[in-house]
């Protein structure tokens, strides 16, 4: 069987896991901390190189970003903590956030949320 490289768009965060691992078994453009890699409609997804659910977020986020990857978390920290902020900030990571019934994400460094309205830093900067 010919396999062709599958390409990794979407990155779930560990607080989604068992989303993750949902999605991935049946889209080989979805990964997850720890992803082993499949073969997923005839693509090879490789394992991926944040391989434990426990690495703190300002590390993983910027190998993320890197790749140009669209997180998707429940991790309210992310708008909370300025070192998760800087994160996300300096590497323009792009991220959907669904917490509490409330959406929004970041694109380009800025916060957006769920009324729409972009806040430089989120609720960390009294914002």
């Amino acid at each position: 069987m010919n396999l062709r490289a599958a390409q990794v768009r979407i990155y779930a965060d560990a607080d989604v896991l068992g989303l993750g691992k949902i999605l991935a078994a049946l889209r080989n453009d979805i990964t997850y901390p720890g992803d082993p890699g499949a073969v997923i409609h005839k693509r090879q997804r490789p394992p991926r190189p944040i391989t434990n659910p426990d690495v703190l977020d300002t590390d993983w986020i910027p190998q993320v970003a890197a790749r140009g990857w669209l997180i998707i978390t429940r991790d309210s920290m992310i708008i909370q903590n300025r070192n998760e902020i800087a994160a996300v900030r300096e590497t323009k990571a792009k991220i959907v956030l669904s917490r509490n019934g409330s959406r929004g994400g970041w694109i380009d460094g800025r916060y957006s949320g769920s009324t729409g309205h972009a806040l430089g830093a989120g609720p960390a900067s009294g914002v």
